[in-house]
């Protein structure tokens, strides 16, 4: 199963379960920005216990490789946890809605869209950068992170909410960041 494969029967269980997602990450920013090829796939959920059994039945061996244990961890701890398709070793991680409210904010303002043929509920551009920010400063100053979020900044300036954006750099601390993007970027 391709990757692509792989996020289209996800977001159908997904839908079907009725189980509100959020596809984010360096899917969200090759939308949006230079598209890239990346070793898995991220997902935002709001999953409750109640779910878990229906994931499990469908994600189950010998095509799929999913404990229970790792997502009542994840529930509880509002973190992480891998769905893993086996025969190509490509990967889902399903991050848990936090309390946090700009990853309420973030989820409540997610849209439709298109990725690879797949109709989804994705990040905006706006919410990708900053969260491609967040997650260079968090993995040490990572480049890749930082070249997403200005990439993604070059070709949706013009339809973005720069309003929306300056607040919330200044609420996540990140403006030594986004002053160094903004002075590299050159918009399209």
């Amino acid at each position: 199963m391709s990757q692509s494969e792989l996020l289209r029967h996800a977001i159908e269980i997904l839908d079907q379960i009725q189980i509100p997602y959020m596809v984010t990450g360096s899917l969200a920013s090759s939308l949006y920005g230079e598209p890239r090829s990346t070793h898995d796939i991220d997902m935002l959920v709001e999953l409750k216990e109640s779910h878990i059994s229906e994931l499990l039945s469908v994600f189950s061996a010998p095509e799929y490789y999913l404990t229970e244990s790792s997502i009542r961890q994840a529930i509880q701890a509002k973190r992480m946890f891998n769905l893993l398709e086996l025969s190509t070793g490509d990967k889902i991680d399903f991050w848990i809605v936090t309390d946090d409210k700009f990853d309420q904010t973030r989820f409540q303002r997610r849209i439709r869209d298109e990725i690879e043929g797949v109709a989804l509920s994705v990040s905006t551009p706006e919410d990708t950068i900053l969260m491609k920010l967040r997650w260079s400063i968090f993995s040490g100053g990572s480049e890749k992170q930082f070249q997403d979020a200005l990439r993604v900044f070059e070709v949706q300036y013009g339809v973005m909410d720069h309003q929306y954006l300056n607040h919330w750099v200044e609420e996540l601390k990140i403006e030594e960041l986004w002053r160094r993007l903004v002075a590299e970027a050159e918009p399209l």
